[in-house]
């Protein structure tokens, strides 16, 4: 398989089908980890029923994957590094197919647990380490319509995990849900043997043993505390986490400045560009998941619709992401991210401006349009974003920041569904006291809650705008600029290798 030129000869023309067997391997990869990601949640009412057990310990098989996949994420450029990408990647492929299968025969609660910590141990090594790939195959100057492939499957299962999953649970068993990814893990194990390049080690100077303990602690218990946050941020359980995770952070900042061979390279930070795009990414990930996190919780909450019925609701927005995710790729190439972001933003603002309007009539038809529009949105702009932040990484250090803001996006996720349900519930509580409502029973609190839940939803979808506005204003302030080239083939090499 030809490779990129990087000397200064002329560049044979790149063709994505040279690469299409090992893209392949890296997208079936992906898209397993973030189906199984999502449509777990589905499965949890079943998973109490069959445990006999209650909500909270059974939402530790999601919580649990979550806090392991944030503490290996930090790790993912170093190991990278140390065995080579295409090592971490098989072993990460083969880690998350055998925990699968475990996933699906436990005959209790806990054992489900330890098996889904297995899981998201193998998931949080994939996303970074596929990532590392695309640009490892990819010309610099072709990037961005390679990443519009990748994104595909990114907004895709997401949105087809409920309906498969709410399929198997209502009319097969839980444990498909798991089985599921066997077959589709031999296949990503098999080709990704065969057809991805190896990528020769990197020579490691010396061990960060306090990064690699601080990092994974910092960023698993921000992202519980966080989380616990949605129930009550004044918790033991989301003050101790975020307490822990704060006090482990600031530890790790400081160990990594002046460590000679950090695990993650916190100087990067000094590039005004760079930082500036990450504050952006982080603005436009909170306004997708006021898209993504909200509308679905009205549909079910609201309206009363099954997950199956939410997700065959919601298909049309991953249609529509997946016929733009090329689109935005290959704009990117052209003429960088400003105009994308800027455009894209303003699609998914009009869309949660539309969901703000919803209430107790709204039928599926009644949202095409916006699941249109906020699909399109996303998949112009979610890539492209992602390439731009490499770009305007100093490519010398970009094998050990990546992981960091991978890392990072897990927290502000955390974060933007905490603070939505924050700001749901308490608009609920308002809602029912200045209406005085009375509540004299769970059956009043119900018929109460369902009564403002439209008002509520509404309301939070208009915090959401203007969060998604304020994305578009800093949109118009990111440069295109263009990537500076290595002096040393070496330094190419260590950039191209743990990418995020």
């Amino acid at each position: 398989m030809s490779q990129p030129s990087i000397s200064g000869a002329a560049e044979p023309v790149f063709k994505i089908t040279s690469i299409l067997v090992p893209l392949i391997a890296i997208i079936s990869g992906i898209f397993m980890v973030i189906l199984d990601s999502t449509a777990m949640n589905v499965a949890l009412s079943k998973l109490v029923i069959d445990f006999k057990t209650d909500l909270p310990t059974i939402q530790w098989t999601v919580t649990g994957y979550m806090l392991a996949t944030a503490a290996v994420i930090p790790l993912a450029g170093w190991l990278s590094d140390r065995f080579g990408a295409k090592q971490v990647f098989l072993t990460s492929v083969v880690l998350f197919t055998v925990a699968s299968v475990l996933c699906a025969t436990p005959n209790s609660a806990e054992m489900l647990i330890v098996f889904r910590i297995l899981q998201g141990l193998g998931g949080g090594f994939v996303m970074p380490v596929a990532m590392a790939y695309v640009f490892r195959l990819s010309p610099p100057n072709k990037i961005g319509q390679v990443m519009g492939m990748l994104g595909v499957p990114i907004l895709l299962a997401p949105a087809i995990g409920p309906i498969l999953a709410g399929w198997l649970v209502e009319y097969h068993s839980w444990h498909w849900i798991f089985l599921i990814n066997l077959p589709v893990g031999i296949f990503s194990f098999i080709f990704g043997l065969w057809k991805l390049p190896s990528v020769g080690r990197k020579a490691v100077p010396g061990f960060d043993l306090p990064g690699m303990i601080l990092g994974p602690i910092a960023f698993a218990a921000l992202s519980y505390g966080i989380t616990q946050g949605a129930e009550s941020w004044t918790s033991e359980k989301a003050l101790g986490g975020m307490i822990i995770g704060a006090v482990a952070l600031i530890a790790f900042i400081i160990v990594e400045l002046k460590a000679k061979t950090p695990l993650l390279e916190l100087r990067v930070f000094k590039s005004v560009d760079f930082s500036f795009s990450i504050f952006v990414q982080w603005v436009l990930q909170f306004s997708l998941f006021g898209a993504i996190f909200l509308l679905p919780q009205f549909l079910q909450q609201a309206r009363g619709y099954g997950a199956f019925d939410t997700g065959l609701t919601l298909f049309p927005q991953a249609i529509a992401s997946g016929i733009m995710m090329p689109i935005g790729g290959y704009l990117f190439d052209k003429i960088g991210v400003r105009w994308l972001v800027v455009v894209g933003l303003t699609l998914v603002s009009g869309a949660i401006y539309q969901y703000s309007h919803v209430d107790l009539t709204t039928e599926g038809k009644d949202l095409l349009l916006p699941l249109i529009m906020a699909g399109a949105g996303m998949g112009l702009m979610m890539m492209p974003l992602n390439s731009h932040l490499i770009k305007k990484a100093p490519q010398d250090l970009v094998s050990r920041v990546t992981s960091l803001t991978s890392a990072m996006q897990q927290v502000i996720n955390s974060f933007a569904v905490a603070t939505l349900v924050t700001v749901l519930s308490s608009r609920v509580t308002t809602l029912i006291s200045e209406q005085k409502i009375a509540i004299n029973g769970p059956a009043d609190m119900q018929k109460a809650m369902l009564a403002v839940a439209p008002e509520a939803f509404g309301y939070t979808f208009r915090v959401m705008l203007f969060i998604a506005v304020g994305g578009i204003f800093l949109g118009l302030f990111l440069r295109r600029g263009q990537q500076q080239p290595d002096a040393k083939e070496g330094k190419r090499e260590v950039a191209l290798e743990a990418l995020h």
